[in-house]
Order: structure tokens, then C-alpha cells, then sequence
């Protein structure tokens, strides 16, 4: 399966966000699945509400027409409306013919590090898998990477590959804990880990800088495969499955839980 980090960077302008997303996705072209950081749309701040638009909007359906001509399917993130006024974070999946494939509500909001998330989003409640490329995918936005028991919960939902996607606030460690915690869900799901983060706004930006790129794919060992650095750019990469059959077989892991004590 060949799959293409798109690290791009994403600003106020959804417009010029979508043209960004459109150029990556024509280099891209040879990939069987895009990726896409989270909250691609429109960078994160107020703008969010006016941006949101539902997932059959001309922004993603624009999108969903690109996919198809390029026979990609894409994961990317963006906003929709939420009833109670806020939005929801969301991680849409759309296959090669340009249809959705499912969509993923973030779980878990950033009140860390001084943001509060949820002042302004709403959050899902549902692990969410989608088969895209003839591979049962499963979804992780940002924040939720510290949370190992959604990576745990996609997997036993038949997951084969773990997609993150992030818009992952700089500071103090943060990129460390970035590049740690992949490391981690992909060991100890023994599962291949595909995360890709924006490229990194300046350190001025208004309002946080955001995005420290780094965007890898880990194999099921936890070996960094590839890793894109903090600059622009599109890697496509592949992975193999026979890779995780190998590990599986050296490392049982998965065989050794203990559902009787730990549920």
C-alpha cells in the first residue's frame, strides 16, 4: 500500500488551504492514500465557526472530486457544525471514487498546555475505522495520541493502520512527546503508524504557533521508517503487511492480554 504524508501548511484562508491540499494531492498522485493534517480546512482560532461548513459542503466535496480524478482516497481534517453553536474536529475519509468512507469526531479536546478546545469544539464519542484502499484504517486525531486506549480500541475494532493526524502545538518537549507517543502506539499495538502534523507556522503566529512537522511512519517494531522533517513537503512511502504478520508471530502481544483482569 502506498501512502503520501502530505506535511503542508495550513493558514487562515480556506480557499488557499484547499489549493494547498489540491496541489499535494496531484504529487500525491501515484498514492493509493493521502494524508492529510488535522484541521487542513482552516487553521486553528475564531475563524473555525465561519469556516465550518457540513461534510457534504463544497469544501470537501471540491476534495472528494480531486480524489477521484487521481483515484487517492484522503484523510483530512476539518470543521463542521455542532448544535450547541461550538463545531466538531473532524477526520473525514473519502475513497477513490470520490465517495465518503466515513468521518471521525475527535474524542479527546486539547485543555492542556494553555489551550482550551473546548471553548470552541465539541466533542465525538465514537472510535471510528474506515476501509479505504483495501485497508481497515483507523483514525486518531492529535491529542488523542495520548490517549492509548483509543489506538487500543481501534485495533481490537479490526484496524490495520493507525492514521494521525495532528495540528500538534510547539513548546517546551512538545515535539519529543510528538515522536514518542507514535512510537509507542505503534509498539504496542504491533500495527503500522502513519502521523502527519502540519508544517510548523512561525513562532510569531498569531494566537500560538502551531504544528512542529515531523510527520512519520513507524512500522509495527516501532522503527521510524520515514520522517519528514520541519519543512513543506509530500513523501509517499509504502508499507507491508507481511512486515506485521512477522512481528506478530515474534511478538505476541496482542495474544497476551489479560481481558479477565483488565476488561
Amino acid at each position: 500500500m502506498r501512502i503520501a504524508l502530505c506535511q503542508i501548511p495550513v493558514g487562515d484562508d480556506p480557499k488557499d488551504n484547499l489549493e494547498h491540499v489540491l496541489e499535494a494531492l496531484a504529487i500525491a498522485s501515484e498514492a493509493d492514500l493521502a494524508i492529510f493534517p488535522e484541521a487542513t480546512q482552516v487553521r486553528f482560532g475564531r475563524a473555525m465557526a465561519a469556516a465550518a461548513e457540513p461534510l457534504d459542503g463544497p469544501w470537501v466535496t471540491t476534495l472528494a472530486e480531486a480524489a477521484r480524478r487521481h483515484r487517492t482516497a484522503v484523510i483530512v481534517g476539518v470543521f463542521e457544525p455542532a448544535p450547541d453553536g461550538r463545531v466538531y474536529n473532524t477526520a473525514v475519509a473519502i475513497d477513490a471514487d470520490g465517495r465518503a468512507a466515513g468521518a471521525y469526531r475527535k474524542i479527546h479536546l486539547f485543555d492542556a498546555f494553555g489551550f482550551r478546545e473546548s471553548e470552541l469544539i465539541a466533542p465525538g464519542d465514537t472510535p471510528t475505522v474506515v476501509e479505504l484502499a483495501g485497508t481497515r484504517v483507523g483514525l486518531v486525531t492529535c491529542y488523542d495520541l495520548r490517549f492509548p486506549e483509543l489506538a487500543r480500541a481501534l485495533v481490537d475494532r479490526g484496524a490495520d493502520l493507525l492514521a494521525v493526524i495532528a495540528s500538534w502545538a510547539q513548546g517546551n518537549f512538545k515535539e519529543e512527546h510528538w515522536v514518542t507517543l507514535i512510537r509507542a502506539r505503534a509498539i504496542e499495538n504491533t500495527t503500522w503508524t502513519v502521523a502527519v502534523d502540519k508544517a510548523p507556522d512561525p513562532p510569531q503566529a498569531p494566537g500560538g504557533a502551531i504544528g512542529v512537522g515531523r510527520s512519520l511512519l513507524v512500522d509495527p517494531m516501532g522503527t521510524v521508517q520515514t520522517d519528514l522533517g520541519p519543512f513543506p513537503g509530500v513523501r509517499v512511502v509504502e508499507i507491508d503487511d507481511l512486515i506485521t504478520e512477522h512481528v506478530r508471530k515474534t511478538l505476541p502481544a496482542l495474544e497476551h492480554r489479560r481481558p479477565d483482569l483488565f476488561g
